[in-house]
């Protein structure tokens, strides 16, 4: 492919174009075609991955995921990321239509606009002026660029990037290094990458007791205490004082029900939920052995059955610093005059399936509206992504 035929990719246009795609998770209406298309131009062979299963409700779900590459040598390049979005909460509440990528005073308005519709935008239009203005042979860029993109991010991600890493771990695909495009910016662009996260586990209790009336209680076996003596033994747990480059972990109970209107019934069953965000001090399979440990001593001490059901959506991992991380550093820097620092925080991304393939951080736009009514990015910010991209390809590239 010649450089005269490559098209060079607006990133503004190309993020408009992929918000006015309603892909609220787990729905792609078409949002992975648009990107195909753009890659294809781009002279990208393109593999659609489309899983289906049980979602993280017990429903089905049908989730496009595509993964695409240009050149055979390496090193393998990838850039990951989501097509999918959250869903708008009231549409009413928007300055404008959600799905309908209004450009007002120089910003950009629409779900997805920063997580992550603009980010997949910008990293496309970054290669797209990589090859335009470069030899655009394989040789010449010094190796190869992929693009790892599911529709599964902000769902249950069982049938997404997982499994898309799982298959081409299988068979035998080489990813040598992954940018994945969330909005990891704090307050300016290129002030922060995310090298790592903590883990996320996911627990649901169930006592199981007698209903019975109140007046009566040694007819029944009441559920509620046995919850709340279990739940206070786990809240006043000291998980850990924190790990190098993580905070504390921390467990946060999210629910607590028995589900009875009633004022003279002592209820049958009491249910709790809670999440654990757990630094590399431990891994999902020790915090479910412990939170089963616990149960069964009040198991023991009240007599009453407790059911546990968990979900480790993800261990906690870390990119520790070295070429590839310092190579993006360096190259932000030399872009925006910032030098990024390298963070553990915030919630669980994809990167914690893809790090089983290859070092990964997170580099992004300025993630202040995400998930907002009215998210929103300003178009000189997409553009100036974009040249940060442009520059980390140039800079991975010579480093790798």
């Amino acid at each position: 492919m010649s450089r005269a035929s490559i098209p060079v990719i607006d990133p503004v246009e190309l993020t408009r174009d992929l918000i006015r795609i309603p892909s609220v998770t787990p729905a792609d209406e078409g949002a992975m075609d648009v990107l195909e298309r753009r890659l294809t131009a781009l002279g990208f062979t393109c593999r659609r991955l489309t899983f289906e299963g049980p979602g993280g409700t017990g429903d089905h779900a049908r989730i496009e995921n595509l993964y695409a590459r240009r050149g055979t040598a390496g090193p393998n390049l990838c850039f990951a990321g989501h097509t999918d979005v959250v869903p708008t909460g009231p549409a009413e509440q928007w300055s404008s239509q959600p799905f309908e990528a209004e450009v007002r005073d120089g910003v950009l308005y629409g779900r997805g606009a920063v997580d992550m519709k603009g980010g997949i935008a910008a990293w496309v239009a970054a290669v797209s002026r990589v090859l335009a203005e470069g030899e655009a042979d394989d040789a010449a860029l010094g190796g190869s660029l992929s693009f790892l993109i599911t529709g599964d991010e902000e769902g249950p991600a069982l049938h997404g990037t997982k499994r898309v890493v799982e298959t081409l771990a299988a068979e035998g695909e080489v990813i040598d290094a992954c940018v994945v495009g969330e909005p990891s910016s704090s307050q300016h662009l290129g002030d922060m990458i995310k090298v790592g996260r903590r883990g996320s586990l996911n627990s649901w209790i169930t006592v199981h007791g007698k209903q019975g009336h109140v007046a009566y209680p040694e007819r029944a076996a009441n559920p509620a205490p046995v919850i709340a003596r279990l739940m206070t033994r786990l809240n006043d747990h000291v998980l850990d004082d924190g790990y190098e480059g993580f905070p504390p972990s921390n467990l946060e109970i999210t629910t607590i029900d028995v589900g009875n209107p009633a004022t003279n019934i002592i209820p049958a069953q009491a249910r709790a939920r809670l999440n654990i965000r757990f630094n590399p001090s431990h891994t999902g399979d020790d915090l479910i052995d412990w939170l089963n440990r616990e149960a069964g001593a009040v198991q023991a001490e009240t007599g009453l059955r407790i059911e546990l059901e968990h979900l480790c959506s993800g261990n906690a991992f870390l990119t520790e610093p070295g070429p590839f991380v310092e190579a993006v550093q360096d190259a932000v820097e030399a872009e925006t005059g910032r030098r990024p620092e390298a963070s553990t925080t915030g919630g669980t991304s994809d990167a914690r399936f893809i790090r089983a393939l290859c070092p990964v951080l997170e580099l992004g736009l300025v993630g202040q509206t995400m998930h907002q009514i009215d998210e929103r990015v300003p178009v000189a910010e997409l553009e100036a992504l974009t040249g940060v991209y442009r520059r980390v390809i140039e800079t991975v590239f010579e480093r790798l």
